[in-house]
């Protein structure tokens, strides 16, 4: 029977994979990615060194996790094959370029990966933790407008803080469990997330009946997000969205 095996060292961004990788274990890999992708913002680099890969299903599974977290803040994956050509360095000592793998960024060696990443600015990053309590999204909206202000997003205040508060006040009504609040600039764009510890997946049937109570939230975060989704975990799930400003601009005039 082929398995993958994932090892994941809190202290390094550095995930390693050995053993197998097929279709069968394609999304036990996604979700081990993806919730070391949440547990350390900035890259992840999957060093696929020890690791043979079985099939096209199972090679696809990067690029399905890149593509997923594409809107979470502060939040990429890399790739290290030894497979990949070996880019030509502009000079001896100097990062190399990557060579795209399906639409993952890949390196030849851990050291030229981790070589990229320290050149690169790291994004800037809150995070907070909430219990699912009343009072939760007063404190999810001030770590937004602290952070709109820090990052020069003034404009993005009010639309962000209608987001988060819904995001939160549906852990708050369904989930019920521990959430951590999570948001980083992007270009000029913001980007939200709150994760829980229920599988439970937000659903948005568009426009509710005038005469129905509640059932908005996910209308609002729509109204103001440019972008919004959910992505599932082993244990829970991440909420995301999406803020431009020039939205905004457009909302006001």
């Amino acid at each position: 029977m082929s398995s993958c095996l994932v090892e994941i060292d809190d202290s390094s961004p550095v995930v390693r994979l050995s053993g197998t990788l097929d279709a069968a274990g394609a999304e036990a890999v996604r979700g081990a990615l993806l919730a070391c992708l949440w547990d350390r913002p900035g890259p992840v680099v999957a060093d696929v060194t020890g690791l043979r890969v079985a099939d096209p299903v199972g090679r696809a599974v990067f690029a399905e996790v890149r593509r997923e977290v594409a809107d979470w803040p502060a939040v990429d994956l890399l790739l290290c094959d030894p497979a990949v050509d070996r880019p030509e360095q502009v000079e001896a000592g100097a990062p190399t370029r990557p060579t795209m793998v399906a639409g993952v960024p890949a390196w030849p060696t851990v050291d030229g990966a981790l070589a990229s990443v320290a050149v690169a600015p790291m994004a800037a990053v809150l995070t907070a933790e909430l219990a699912p309590a009343v009072g939760a999204a007063r404190e999810a909206r001030e770590v937004v407008t602290t952070g709109c202000r820090r990052w020069g997003m003034e404009m993005l205040i009010d639309p962000a803080s209608i987001a988060i508060t819904e995001m939160v006040n549906n852990v708050v009504a369904h989930a019920r469990t521990p959430m951590t609040v999570r948001l980083a600039p992007q270009d000029d764009t913001l980007h939200l997330a709150v994760r829980d510890y229920s599988a439970r997946r937000p659903m948005f049937a568009g426009l509710s009946p005038p005469n129905r109570v509640g059932g908005r939230g996910l209308l609002l975060i729509d109204t103001v997000a440019r972008r919004w989704g959910s992505s599932a975990l082993p244990d829970g799930k991440v909420v995301w969205c999406v803020l431009h400003p020039e939205d905004e601009v457009a909302h006001l005039s």
